[in-house]
């Protein structure tokens, strides 16, 4: 493998990357938008199969549809990518910050997390072609609705990475240029609490108050932090109530726990559960249950030798970079937890991610392709 060859069929792609990185960034597409989701899948399908790749549209009537690209550099092996087409900003956004860029930096909603990324697998493989690098089949999942736990993708990921020889999540690197080698586990949960409306002056006491029940709950929950060593709970969410001269019917809490390691996921979650469940006022009636979830992304060996070629590479390539672990979770969990190694953040390097100030460094964007790339390659069953 050829690396200054490799890198220099990057470069050549580089203004293709940044105009298609402007209509995707230019283009509201929030998990719930299903039409603005797939009008994504359209633009990153279109490139795809102008380079040679075989696309197909696995579809939903929900989510947007989940595009499986195929393509087959003629190397053994099977190595799965992996990026996102949603974001987490509402419609409206795109209008509101359009892509702008200095030359060194662009900004916009999700120019980090996760439109470069798309485009970095895609002129990664192309750069490959372009330079005659013989490279593995590869398969590439771009998913609808990773930002929202991945309820429809998740059973295409683990169906089209099931023995793959290594997984690559296209999530930016970190603002400090750092690969990821490890993510937290996380359940989403929501808490239903239904109580009695009555009036607040007149006859209190035939209510059954809601808010009540969820305010105690929430202090039982957060308590549970610290029991468990890498374990969070955090109530992020609370809705009760209308009027406050009327006894609170109905609330509802929305509760993210995190776990480092999977031998404690498992059992805090059900704690959290249980504690969640349980009624503080008497009269009220709970549900709890899961909106999303995600398996710990914990080190391996195979993982960590895979890390460690990445790293090699890195060097040869003259990129300063580490592997880290980081809280967030990604479909990089899933393929993690079936055993697949992986590694996460091989997108470009970027930061702020879900914010208005997201912001993704250009200079990054033909050293880290070409990283992609290099790794690709070099992958052997």
């Amino acid at each position: 493998m050829d690396l200054t060859q490799l890198r220099e069929a990057v470069a050549a792609r580089r203004p293709l990357f940044l105009a298609d990185l402007e209509r995707l960034v230019n283009l509201d597409c929030g998990s719930p938008d299903k039409a603005g989701v797939d009008a994504a899948g359209r633009i990153a399908a279109e490139r795809l199969e102008a380079d040679g790749w075989t696309v197909e549209r696995l579809a939903h009537d929900t989510w947007g549809d989940t595009l499986v690209a195929r393509t087959d550099g003629g190397a053994p092996g099977h190595v799965v990518l992996m990026a996102h087409l949603d974001t987490v900003f509402d419609k409206g956004e795109a209008a509101a910050r359009p892509f702008s860029g200095d030359g060194t930096t662009a900004h916009g909603p999700g120019v980090t997390d996760c439109k470069a990324g798309v485009l970095t697998g895609v002129n990664a493989v192309a750069a490959l072609r372009a330079s005659g690098t013989p490279f593995p089949r590869v398969t590439f999942l771009l998913t609808p609705d990773e930002e929202v736990g991945s309820p429809s993708s998740r059973e295409h990921i683990e169906r089209l990475a099931l023995g793959a020889d290594a997984a690559f999540c296209l999530e930016c690197a970190r603002a400090n240029g750092d690969i990821v080698k490890a993510r937290k586990g996380v359940v989403d949960l929501v808490v239903e609490i239904e109580g009695r409306a009555a009036h607040a002056g007149i006859e209190p006491e035939k209510g059954i108050n809601a808010a009540l029940d969820a305010a105690l709950t929430t202090i039982a929950l957060q308590e549970l932090n610290g029991r468990w060593p890498g374990v969070t709970v955090n109530v992020g969410v609370i809705r009760a109530g209308s009027r406050p001269n009327v006894v609170c019917p109905s609330a509802r809490l929305e509760v993210d726990v995190r776990a480092v390691e999977l031998a404690t996921f498992h059992d805090a979650v059900a704690e959290v559960e249980r504690v969640a469940a349980e009624v503080r006022v008497p009269g009220a009636v709970k549900t709890v249950h899961r909106t999303a979830a995600h398996p710990p992304m914990e080190p391996t060996a195979a993982g960590d030798a895979l890390v460690a070629k990445a790293l090699d590479l890195a060097a040869q390539l003259g990129i300063e970079t580490a592997a880290c672990g980081t809280g967030g979770a990604a479909d990089a969990n899933t393929t993690s937890a079936m055993g697949v190694p992986t590694i996460d953040g091989l997108g470009p390097v970027g930061g702020d991610d879900h914010a208005p100030s997201e912001w993704l460094d250009l200079t990054s964007i033909t050293p880290r392709v070409t990283l992609l790339a290099a790794l690709i390659a070099s992958v052997a069953p």
